[in-house]
């Protein structure tokens, strides 16, 4: 070996010498010195998100609320199995003598099922003219652009601050002219004053938001105004179809006034006119009238399931334009 490779080589193990002793160097410097503890960052709250504060706070509310709303109902469902008239007076001595014997009464022993019937017709028919007629009306304000279109949906919201006394000796007297008292159509035809109004401003809000061009590609096609209607646009309303059938179900299922006024035999009675003849002069009989009660609820509260999940969307399709 040459002087000037053991050279090369000693500067070498000089140089590993000096390295291994810097990083033992500055193993023993990390070890002697103490680590800051590491923290996480705190956590940025998104866009819309709410604090647990509030969140708690809200869902306190909304429970309050479901509370409120649900109590009554609850109570007249409780009541409903007492069997004695004045029951209500003691609700905490129903639970030893609980019995569904009001409910027999009710389904066996009184016109229930005519009653029933006789809704079931005005309820219906209610729900089909008004539907379609609000459906029609609503359509044409928001495509056609007709000389009064504008003093006709104002018009319809005018017909709405009247209220139902103020309507009654009017209507009385229409029906008895039009040879309509004591009839379902007469009875339809009223309740449809009331439903076709607000129908018809909720459908044309709807409709506002479906797109145009599915009308122009609706004539493109071949079909006729009425065609493109039917055939296009209804499929894609039903969300809002089905809030204005369940308002006009609800508003003739559960009506009294009008329904007291204009049905004058027993054998006409809704099941909102039947409900009073448990009551009298002389006596209330509160727990059938309780039980029945419920079993006018169980329908509407089936409505209700059946259409329920367009409700949110028929609502609110419409708030942006009108």
């Amino acid at each position: 070996m040459t002087a000037a490779t053991r050279t090369q080589t000693g500067d070498h193990d000089e140089a590993g010498r000096t390295m291994t002793t810097s990083t033992s160097d500055t193993t023993q410097l990390t070890a002697t010195v103490p680590q800051a503890p590491l923290t996480a960052a705190p956590r940025r709250r998104l866009r819309g998100e709410s604090s647990p504060l509030a969140s708690a706070l809200s869902h306190g509310i909304l429970i309050v609320a479901s509370l409120v709303a649900l109590l009554p109902i609850a109570y007249i469902a409780y009541i409903s199995f007492g069997p004695d008239k004045m029951d209500y007076l003691h609700p905490g001595g129903i639970f030893g003598k609980a019995t569904f014997s009001n409910y027999s009464k009710v389904l066996f022993h009184t016109d229930f099922f005519t009653w029933f019937g006789n809704s079931a017709i005005v309820a219906g028919g209610t729900t089909v003219f008004g539907v379609l007629t609000a459906a029609t009306c609503g359509y044409a304000v928001s495509r056609m652009r007709f000389a009064g279109h504008r003093p006709l949906m104002w018009t319809l919201l005018v017909t709405q601050m009247f209220p139902v006394t103020v309507l009654m000796v009017p209507l009385y007297g229409i029906l008895s002219d039009l040879k309509l008292l004591d009839g379902y159509l007469g009875l339809i035809l009223v309740y449809s004053t009331t439903t076709v109004p607000y129908c018809a401003w909720l459908l044309k809000g709807y409709f506002d938001t479906i797109p145009v061009e599915i009308d122009e590609a609706g004539r493109v096609d071949g079909l006729t105004p009425f065609g493109t209607f039917w055939r296009l646009i209804v499929p894609l309303a039903r969300p809002g179809l089905a809030v204005a059938a369940f308002y006009s179900f609800l508003t003739a299922w559960a009506e009294v006034a009008y329904a007291s006024t204009f049905m004058l035999s027993s054998g006409k009675y809704t099941l909102a006119v039947g409900l009073q003849s448990f009551v009298s002069q002389y006596e209330s009989q509160w727990n059938l009238m309780a039980a029945t009660s419920v079993l006018i609820a169980l329908p509407a509260a089936l409505v209700f399931y059946l259409v329920q999940r367009h409700l949110v969307s028929g609502l609110t399709a419409g708030a942006a334009k009108s």
